[in-house]
């Protein structure tokens, strides 16, 4: 029992899990808009999400030196640089417009991490927007660099899908800030620091109900999709309304972040 534990716990600090949350995620994009698989693509995003994650959760770690490198870190430095590499390989099988775009989204994950300008704080400490920019990321990620590199137009799909997978995204973290309430830095002013968990809750419950709703615009639109994306938003309602401070660090880390990966299931097999 002890060695599960370790090997989940490795797992998810090592960023696996969320990784293959956005593999799923842009398997569900492929779906939504046509596209054939498209292994440099998927791949390219997948170890890219090691890479920027563990960046963004162990640099000032490792470049602070705040405490002794573990041997699960060290582990995790190499999974990263493998990534790293991986990455690379797989960021020179796109097209130059994805390239180009993906540096855009690159940058912003450096900006969330180092402190760019002098006497201020990373992004990520910046009061209020942490949220905004984490959502920004996973949607440029999983939907906007998988039609640029297909060479799919903008249509009002596409600002639909965007607008949907904005929101999934910001509820998926309101349910992380609940949990991390406690710790949090009040600076942050994180969604339950500013309004409080219940109108946290609200809020998660009544951003779903358009993200539901928008999936009838849809020029594609199926009710075999819709019904699942009916089932996802119950899904996510029950976690929002059982969130709470005192959740075990599984809650989100490995439940709330599998949502992806159960939505993309029920696609493929329902």
């Amino acid at each position: 029992m002890k060695l599960l534990k370790q090997l989940l716990d490795f797992y998810l600090n090592s960023s696996i899990h969320v990784a293959l949350s956005c593999y799923a995620l842009v398997h569900i994009t492929f779906h939504v808009f046509h596209i054939q698989y498209d292994e440099a693509m998927t791949l390219f995003v997948f170890f890219g999400t090691i890479v920027g994650y563990n960046f963004v959760k162990y640099d000032a770690l490792v470049r602070l030196k705040k405490k002794p490198i573990g041997i699960q870190l060290k582990i995790i430095a190499f999974l990263s640089f493998i990534s790293l590499l991986l990455v690379g390989y797989y960021f020179f099988q796109l097209k130059r417009i994805t390239q180009i775009v993906s540096f855009g989204i690159f940058a912003i994950t450096a900006l969330y991490t180092l402190p760019f300008f002098p006497n201020r704080r990373n992004a990520r400490n910046w009061a209020g927007v942490k949220i905004y920019i984490v959502a920004i990321c996973w949607v440029g990620a999983t939907l906007v660099l998988p039609l640029i590199n297909a060479e799919i137009p903008f249509s009002i799909d596409f600002f639909i899908k965007c607008i949907q997978r904005f929101v999934l995204v910001f509820v998926l973290i309101l349910v992380f800030e609940i949990l991390d309430l406690a710790n949090d830095d009040p600076h942050l002013q994180t969604v339950p620091q500013t309004i409080g968990v219940k109108k946290t809750k609200l809020l998660g419950f009544l951003l779903l109900i358009p993200f539901w709703f928008l999936e009838i615009f849809i020029s594609s639109f199926n009710y075999h999709d819709a019904i699942i994306n009916l089932i996802m938003v119950v899904m996510l309602m029950l976690f929002i309304f059982f969130a709470n401070p005192n959740r075990s660090k599984y809650y989100t880390s490995f439940w709330v972040e599998s949502v992806p990966i159960f939505w993309w299931l029920m696609i493929v097999y329902l």
